[in-house]
């Protein structure tokens, strides 16, 4: 329902039965939120350094260029032009619908992922609120012998001459024996909040303030989803807008410290030499790849949403570039107070650079306690990676609704969204208490789309997008395929190796998301008429009569309701050969590899020619 002023008109959904953003400001902070993740401040500015500091922007803005934006606008306009979740735009091709399912299991894995890391970066907020953050000293309950803290060992000798010499003993020592050294905040992290157990066989105890953190958490998710988009358009206001602030704060501060320019230096500074590396472009390609959100059925889905004549081909440049924007900015924030922190240890910058979790728990955290007023910095360095997360789990969760509730597609199911929304909720805490992997995929089709793509935008995709589409984009995602395989080394977690079996069960879960693909292919070509097996795969690839424009006002040109019977009969022998003529051509285009149809090409729903 909608609260109407009086004297203006009523704002009515396009989609009434689906819902649309309220407008596309909503969209388009959702799908920033949505790519802005974590990722960008723990992971890039950390591939940044060590593929060639600002060598590796080369490699980076080619491939966001190429294979980036491309796909961004694939994906945005897949799922705008059906009005459709990432399980129903696949009537495009019925037999490739195992895609949507794949799309489904990635964002669920990494759904699960997301939100305890949320919850984690939840509980060193609430941690924050205090007068001497737990991680500054080494005088803790949790703390080894080995602890070696930047600021001494005890509060007690805060202004004396004691404290002075203890730190700079401290990082006498630190230099001699660098391999000794734990920090305060790595045993907090590792002895107080994961608990680490010996083993990963030995699951240890479920941590209740931890597990607390987790509910908060997937709370906060489904209060900010209740209401479907009309709920999260509204939060994303403050969700995708809030961290820049954050971030500025916190890079005005860093810039201003002693040692800045030096870590600013060795993030940026470039190594020509570093190009001609085979790993600097696949890290390029993965990151670019990943961090924009490709394939995780998000974008088909925040999407979907949108109005039908909606210029998503700029929104997709304005998103993506504001994604990459934001990763070399986070790198300025992230490398001024590593700088600081070394020029403090007196060690080079790479002592303490870090990535992943590693850097947002233990390296950032341990930098901040020398600032003056250090639990506000901390408060707000993970309020702002609550925000960052917050804002790609939205999405997820969205995904999984909206495929579910367009799925089954019943009048109650979309009066009761909620009743879904709050039971994948639930699902997931359940699940979330173990971690899990991240996994990714890409499948990307080759269509008569263009013409789709023209009569939602009012002109045709650039010829750019057509090659990337068609050649550039398919080799670059083989290339990152292809390079991941060969790069493959067993994972390690500081001196632990994960037991075989561990690694079969990571194997079992990145797989499970790809063989949805042809399993479900094989179900469909199964299912369908013919006699021979090319029949039926002719069968399985056409587009399903329902594929097209959402609404009937939109379903114009080849996709016109088909005329009467009698209106048929009434025409000139003529008209009806051509009309024969047509259809007989359109059934021959059908393609039986993965390049795609154009939704015209089943004689059920066989469109009015002179439409």
């Amino acid at each position: 329902s909608h609260l109407s002023v009086p004297g203006e008109p009523v704002k009515k959904d396009e989609n009434s039965r689906r819902g649309n953003w309220g407008n596309q400001i909503e969209f388009v902070l959702t799908s920033v939120g949505y790519a802005v993740g974590l990722g960008n401040v723990w992971r890039f500015p950390y591939l940044c350094y060590r593929n060639g500091g600002g060598a590796f922007m080369l490699p980076y803005f080619i491939m966001l260029v190429f294979c980036g934006i491309p796909l961004f606008f694939l994906e945005l306009s897949f799922g705008q032009f059906a009005s459709q979740g990432c399980l129903g735009v696949w009537k495009i091709s019925p037999m490739f619908k195992g895609v949507g399912y794949g799309m489904m299991v990635v964002s669920t894995y990494i759904g699960i992922y997301y939100n305890v890391v949320i919850c984690i970066a939840f509980y060193y907020f609430f941690m924050s609120m205090t007068n001497l953050l737990p991680w500054t000293y080494c005088n803790n309950p949790w703390n080894t012998p080995d602890c070696s803290g930047v600021l001494g060992s005890s509060p007690r000798f805060n202004a004396s001459l004691a404290n002075a010499t203890t730190s700079l003993v401290a990082a006498a020592s630190e230099v001699v024996n660098r391999t000794k050294r734990t920090s305060p905040s790595e045993e907090y992290w590792k002895h107080y909040v994961l608990n680490i157990s010996d083993d990963i066989g030995n699951f240890g105890e479920v941590r209740l303030p931890i597990l607390g953190c987790l509910a908060v958490s997937w709370f906060v998710v489904f209060l900010c989803l209740i209401k479907g988009v009309k709920s999260s358009g509204k939060v994303v206001y403050f969700t995708a807008t809030f961290p820049y602030l954050v971030l500025t704060i916190l890079f005005i501060r860093g810039i201003t410290l002693d040692g800045a320019i030096n870590g600013i230096k060795f993030y940026l500074t470039p190594q020509w030499q570093k190009v001609l590396d085979a790993k600097v472009w696949g890290d390029a390609a993965s990151q670019i790849f990943y961090s924009l959100g490709c394939a995780w059925g998000g974008l088909i889905t925040m999407a979907s949403y949108n109005k039908f004549h909606n210029n998503c081909f700029r929104d997709s440049i304005i998103i993506s570039v504001t994604n990459c924007a934001t990763s070399v900015y986070a790198g300025f924030v992230i490398f001024s107070i590593l700088g600081f922190m070394a020029h403090n240890l007196n060690v080079p910058v790479s002592e303490v650079a870090d990535h992943g979790p590693g850097l947002a728990f233990v390296a950032y955290p341990e930098a901040l306690t020398l600032l003056p007023i250090s639990p506000l910095w901390s408060l707000l360095f993970f309020f702002m990676l609550i925000l960052l997360g917050l804002g790609t789990q939205f999405c997820l969760l969205e995904t999984l609704v909206t495929a579910v509730v367009d799925e089954i597609g019943t009048d109650w199911i979309i009066r009761n969204k909620t009743v879904v929304t709050l039971s994948v909720a639930v699902v997931g805490f359940l699940l979330g208490v173990p971690l899990t992997t991240q996994v990714r995929l890409y499948v990307i089709i080759k269509m008569n789309y263009f013409k789709d793509v023209e009569m939602m935008l009012g002109f045709p995709p650039p010829l750019f997008f057509k090659v990337c589409w068609r050649f550039i984009s398919p080799l670059i995602i083989s290339f990152i395929l292809i390079f991941t395989v060969i790069q493959y080394k067993p994972i390690k977690y500081n001196n632990y190796v994960y037991p075989g079996w561990s690694l079969a069960i990571g194997f079992s879960m990145a797989l499970s998301s790809v063989v949805c693909i042809p399993i479900y292919a094989l179900y469909k070509i199964s299912r369908s008429p013919g006699a021979t097996f090319r029949e039926r795969l002719k069968f399985a690839c056409m587009a399903d009569p329902k594929w097209g424009p959402a609404l009937q006002e939109h379903r114009t040109g080849r996709y016109a309701p088909m005329a009467s019977e009698d209106t048929v009969e009434a025409r000139p022998l003529k008209e009806k050969e051509e009309l024969k003529d047509e259809e007989k051509e359109r059934k021959d285009e059908i393609s039986l590899t993965i390049q795609g149809s154009n939704g015209s090409t089943n004689t059920h729903n066989h469109p009015n020619p002179s439409a």
